[in-house]
């Protein structure tokens, strides 16, 4: 196989799995989160201050632990995916998603034809086309590249039930903290009224048999979500280093 992603591979499954959202660029947060035995890192270039030519040696990184690099990408432009999927991220996870254009803009930016219109190049992400059979890369790619747009606000969820039918988008990740701000909550989303969109949210997304996932701040949190049907669980990498700390020192 020339393209593997065992992170798609256990979503698909029904297996959840689990890891962090990180703005910094450093490769040696990768190398100990893959000790950790986490599922993925997801380099967050939507918050940080990450571009295309950062994260070589962070997904390097991610490779030798074991662990799969994944992006959030701030912007919906098609050659800003290009580069990071270019890179050898394996799948990429779109903030600002608001309507059906949207989610099919980013499907054509992310597969290559006849599925999308993602240009091919003798990138790593393609082992330089060396001993890669052309075809079968391409295949592949579309095959494994996991498309999760994220559900942020009441625009997008207005419009799901469109999003929800196309059959390339692997799943949906809520952003419970812009969806309690769309929803008029400024003070984070730990109100009634935000659980329940959420637990609707869940309801819809499963029913259309795409894969869902949000935070989860603690492994009780990991838990309660798992059991709802969630395949897709992360935390930040400064909640995770706020938790330890918080374990750590005597008050």
């Amino acid at each position: 196989m020339i393209f593997d992603n065992p992170v798609k591979r256990k979503m698909k499954a029904g297996i959840p799995v689990f890891g962090v959202l990180s703005p910094t660029t450093d490769p040696v947060i990768c190398e100990y989160i893959g000790l950790e035995g986490l599922d993925f890192y997801m380099i967050d270039a939507e918050h940080g201050a990450i571009t295309p030519s950062d994260i070589g040696n962070m997904i390097r990184a991610c490779e030798c632990m074991g662990i799969t690099p994944l992006a959030r990408v701030g912007n919906l432009n098609e050659k800003l995916i290009l580069q990071f999927l270019d890179a050898g991220v394996k799948g990429i996870m779109m903030p600002g998603i608001e309507s059906l254009e949207d989610v099919q803009k980013l499907v054509r930016a992310m597969l290559y034809p006849p599925l999308g219109i993602r240009g091919l190049g003798p990138v790593r992400a393609a082992n330089y086309m060396k001993g890669v059979a052309q075809a079968q890369y391409i295949k592949e790619a579309n095959e494994g590249l996991l498309i999760l747009p994220q559900i942020e606000d009441l625009i997008c969820i207005e419009n799901l039930p469109d999003l929800l039918a196309v059959k390339e988008v692997d799943g949906f990740i809520i952003g419970p903290r812009d969806l309690a701000l769309s929803m008029g909550f400024y003070d984070g989303p730990a109100h009634d009224e935000v659980k329940s969109k959420i637990n609707d949210l869940f309801v819809q997304v499963l029913a259309a048999q795409k894969c869902i996932g949000t935070v989860a701040g603690n492994r009780v949190q990991a838990k309660a979500l798992t059991d709802k049907g969630a395949t897709f669980i992360l935390n930040s990498v400064q909640g995770l280093i706020s938790e330890g700390i918080n374990q750590f020192k005597i008050t």
